[in-house]
């Protein structure tokens, strides 16, 4: 008997880029350096490319720069092309030395090196800035981040977690001395996690083109339902690891899970699991240029990547029906309307 073929991988571009990334990517964080080694990378890493996944995002602080390491000699051994690839990485947390924090031009730049050297690339695609710097200028940013560019060692650079402000404020510094604006912000969007995507950035799509690249489609994995308020979370679960004890008693309680639990019903009548649907959810706003997943073993990954194939049955109708589960819609200002 013939297996069922793979969902087609879809792509969009970066934004108003002409990079072309798949809707649905593979993040590090948490897993490679933590529970991941190379082997298992591999395979896992495999299992994305076999979905026509191309984008895999990294950062220097995922396991205090071993998720990188990790990485960059998975694809080494398999000895993929490059240019397939989109490969990002992230600036902001590098050390504990007072300059291995933070955006400064010396932090970028040596950072940067050290991420290209762990990942034994020449460049990455795409360099963010992992969270805004309240103690660098912006306009020092800026010029180090359009340096890097200019070296080849980034195509491309964005930021994550930035509010609304600091990206049009990063983008009229580039305007006005003509350099390279923040392509893409990477921030946080889920059923649980809404307004920034929805509301904040709304302003931003048409200003400056900005792509999203979007974590923690399934809410730390609260959204996959197998978490339940009268059970210990499953063993090697996120919410199992000693790192984690602390967000689990803010994302396990009662009225989020009870709000999962309500999904359950909706995603078993479309012949899909509720991390599916979640999935499926975040897909269907296109503002979105990929959504970046997680996962530590190859089931976890065709699953996630089977939510390709449930993303036309969120029709008006259904999507009504999540609402009224979630309750939490942003309330966009008329402007934004």
């Amino acid at each position: 008997m013939t297996p069922p073929a793979a969902p087609v991988m879809q792509y969009r571009h970066l934004g108003r880029t002409g990079l072309r990334v798949s809707v649905l990517s593979y993040g590090a964080w948490v897993s490679f350096g933590n529970q991941i080694d190379v082997p298992a990378a591999k395979a896992l890493l495999t299992k994305c490319r076999e979905y026509g996944v191309n984008f895999f995002d990294n950062a220097e602080v995922y396991a205090n720069g071993k998720a990188e390491e990790i990485m960059g000699q998975a694809i080494k051994e398999l000895n993929w092309k490059r240019s397939d690839l989109v490969i990002s990485t992230k600036i902001f947390w590098g050390g504990q030395g007072p300059n291995d924090v933070g955006l400064s031009r010396k932090h970028i730049i040596e950072g940067t090196q050290a991420c290209l050297k762990r990942l034994q690339m020449d460049y990455v695609d795409v360099l963010f800035c992992h969270r805004p710097d309240s103690t660098t200028p912006i306009e020092e940013t800026v010029r180090a981040m359009n340096y890097v560019i200019n070296k080849g060692w980034a195509f491309y650079w964005g930021t994550s977690e930035w509010d609304a402000q600091q990206i049009t404020e990063a983008w009229a510094i580039a305007d006005r001395l003509n350099m390279i604006g923040p392509a893409v912000e990477q921030p946080q969007y889920n059923l649980l996690a809404r307004e920034r995507v929805e509301v904040e950035y709304a302003p931003l799509y048409k200003n400056y083109g900005l792509g999203l690249t979007t974590w923690s489609p399934l809410g730390s994995g609260v959204l996959t339902g197998k978490y339940s308020i009268d059970s210990p979370p499953p063993e090697n679960s996120r919410f199992s690891l000693e790192n984690y004890k602390n967000l689990a008693t803010r994302k396990l309680v009662k009225e989020i899970l009870d709000k999962v639990d309500a999904l359950k019903p909706i995603a078993e009548r479309l012949g899909m699991k509720v991390a599916q649907l979640a999935i499926a959810w975040c897909l269907k706003n296109q503002n979105v240029s990929t959504v970046i997943t997680g996962a530590t073993k190859e089931e976890q990954v065709a699953e996630n990547m089977e939510s390709l194939k449930f993303v036309h049955l969120l029709t008006d109708n259904v999507l009504k029906e999540i609402e009224d589960v979630i309750r939490n819609k942003p309330n966009k200002p008329e402007i934004f309307r």
